[in-house]
């Protein structure tokens, strides 16, 4: 993104138009896994996205267990920002290796168009955050990620990464304690974390509990706070609600976790999910009748197909962006 000539205003980076977005309500971020998913929320009117590990990992045909590199999950990013011109936020799984990596993965997704990224306090190869049998890093060791992407983030004020947010996830709650998820949680604040992302939570009580704890901290924790919004320009720390289908979490509705105190909810896979599940039925019927007719009813059309990708036959057409 550059300036227009004899147009000195930037226009607001994807950090911080999706810092403006939070600011003002929680957002709803549906997951996107390609880039017509991508055009297809935002046709629905959704703000903003989410690009889940688990979702592009599934899509590439592989487990969520850190299959997917750096450049395969920035080459989605790049696809699914362009497409819906929307702030992008998107999952870095353990940051794909050690500090200096972090450091990369930071610039690489901010330079792929993303606003945010979050990376997890899980031992490498990590676990979908709602399996059991998770292993948590030291504290320490995550702290040091954070201190790396807060570092990483804080470098680019001025670029098209200004504003970058960076968000800290912690699987504590499944594997030690809500205590140790609270504890974490205001470690890797103080350590330059813009938002929390609590995973495998197990009720809206205790989403309530947690934003309770995170919004109101210690003292010590509440200045640092202070001087990184005022550094950065939001009120933060910002919350995540994770909604993910057939987890620990039961179905909690938007509104329940904007009164609970959170800042953006994300559906990771409930876009693949809804897609796999037509397209397993569409296989069988297919393979037992020998036709489509059983399921013509229920697919895209060309029509609507190439009104989402504002295509025309015979005219121009011009990529996003």
């Amino acid at each position: 993104m550059h300036d227009q000539p004899g147009n000195r205003t930037r226009k607001p980076s994807p950090g911080q138009r999706l810092r403006t977005l939070m600011d003002a309500g929680c957002v709803a971020m549906p997951g996107a896994f390609n880039g017509l998913v991508a055009r297809a929320a935002r046709k629905a009117g959704f703000d903003s996205l989410y690009v889940s590990g688990a979702a592009v990992s599934a899509s590439f045909g592989v487990p969520d267990v850190g299959m997917v590199s750096l450049t395969e999950f920035t080459g989605v990013i790049e696809q699914v920002a362009r497409a819906s011109q929307l702030p992008v936020l998107a999952d870095a799984d353990t940051g794909f290796g050690e500090s200096e990596m972090v450091v990369r993965t930071v610039r690489e997704y901010a330079r792929a168009g993303a606003a945010a990224l979050h990376i997890e306090d899980q031992v490498f190869p990590k676990r979908c955050g709602h399996l059991d049998g998770k292993r948590l890093v030291p504290a320490e060791h995550m702290i040091e990620k954070v201190r790396a992407a807060a570092k990483a983030r804080d470098a680019m004020a001025g670029t098209d990464g200004d504003g970058f947010v960076i968000c800290a996830r912690t699987d504590a709650r499944g594997v030690e304690s809500f205590d140790s998820a609270v504890h974490r949680a205001r470690a890797y604040i103080e350590a330059g974390a813009d938002m929390i992302f609590p995973e495998g939570l197990a009720n809206l009580e205790e989403f309530r509990q947690f934003a309770t704890a995170i919004k109101a901290p210690p003292a010590h924790i509440a200045q640092r706070t202070a001087q990184s919004a005022k550094r950065t320009a939001h009120r933060g720390p910002y919350l995540l609600a994770n909604m993910t289908e057939f987890g620990k979490t039961p179905i909690i509705p938007l509104k329940d976790f904007a009164a609970a105190g959170y800042d953006c909810v994300i559906w990771p896979v409930t876009t693949l999910r809804a897609a796999m599940g037509e397209v397993t039925r569409a296989l069988e019927h297919l393979k037992r009748d020998g036709d489509v007719s059983a399921f013509i009813d229920r697919v895209q059309d060309r029509k609507a197909l190439y009104d989402l990708l504002k295509y025309t036959p015979g005219e121009e057409w011009v990529f996003p962006g």
